[in-house]
């Protein structure tokens, strides 16, 4: 993308509750600032605050991430954004300041900075698809969680409750026949049957929702047409991963662009003579998981000879 050309600038800085906008002219001088609950009443009062200013050019932290629901707001509302990453806005304010020091409205000049001097930033562009599969994909992971954490709760109780013990590979079921076993023999017992009854109707209810889930998920990736699955070690849940992590393809400039993006691009750690390369640690770290999972399908499946990706 070409450097902005439009004279003001507003530089936004998300946060979970706040989002923080500064607006600068083409010297970099700060004009005004405004912080704004998120909120419809929040976003209201920001869209007043650029109001003030004539066709002002938009440049969100983080439009894919923490800037989410904003950058959609400004693009339903037809505002063109750019994204600005997160480290290019830090880089931009310490040598802006020569400092480390920060705060919500330094932060946003710098992402405003950022798009004024950078080259490389793309406009944000809406994909519905792959925002339906981010939530799915998500959620679905929350419950996987979920139900790992009651059923180790699960087994901390009935261990308490099988003279025996129970194995580590414990379902609701196996944990329901041992229960009925149990006699109430005082309230301490009592109180461990009531809660281990409860966690085996959480364990069921999960069982049921992260397979429906899972079939939502797999009729998502079905309706994008997608071409992933047809790859060795690409299942429908990795598809969607990658498809919910990566957004419209046509935002990466280049195989590199997208390698640096998925954190799979190795670091170069250079001195004189010694070149060496470093694991990058940046990067989409969901979207590098999924990558990793298929290298290593694809590794075990060709008994360690060249990958398919």
């Amino acid at each position: 993308m070409a450097l902005m050309t439009e004279p003001i600038i507003i530089g936004v800085d998300p946060h979970k509750k706040s989002w923080t906008a500064v607006a600068i002219d083409r010297s970099g001088h700060q004009l005004a600032a405004v912080r704004v609950p998120v909120s419809s009443a929040g976003y209201r009062r920001l869209r007043q605050f650029s109001d003030k200013y004539q066709n002002p050019a938009w440049a969100v932290e983080g439009a894919y991430g923490l800037g989410a629901p904003l950058a959609a707001l400004l693009s339903a509302d037809g505002v063109q954004i750019v994204d600005v990453p997160a480290k290019l806005a830090a880089r931009v304010r310490m040598l802006s300041h020569g400092h480390g020091r920060k705060s919500d409205e330094d932060d946003a000049r710098s992402v405003a900075v950022a798009a004024i001097t950078s080259t490389t930033l793309r406009p944000v562009a809406s994909d519905a698809a792959a925002s339906e599969l981010k939530l799915l994909t998500e959620y679905r992971d929350e419950l996987v969680r979920s139900r790992t954490q009651t059923i180790n709760r699960l087994h901390a109780v009935m261990t308490g409750l099988v003279l025996a013990g129970v194995s580590r590979g414990l379902s609701a079921d196996d944990a329901a026949k041992l229960l009925r076993r149990v006699r109430a023999t005082g309230d301490l017992t009592a109180a461990r049957r009531m809660i281990a009854a409860d966690l085996i109707s959480e364990v069921r209810r999960l069982d049921k929702r992260i397979p429906a889930m899972t079939e939502r998920i797999k009729a998502c990736v079905r309706a994008t047409g997608t071409t992933l699955t047809g790859l060795t070690g690409v299942g429908p849940l990795t598809a969607a991963k990658i498809l919910a992590r990566t957004g419209m393809v046509e935002r990466f400039t280049s195989d590199s662009h997208f390698a640096a993006y998925a954190g799979v691009a190795p670091r170069e750690v250079s001195s004189g003579d010694t070149v060496r390369h470093r694991l990058s640690r940046g990067g989409d770290r969901q979207l590098n998981y999924a990558l990793h999972v298929v290298a290593i399908t694809q590794a075990a499946l060709q008994g360690g000879g060249a990958l398919l990706l």
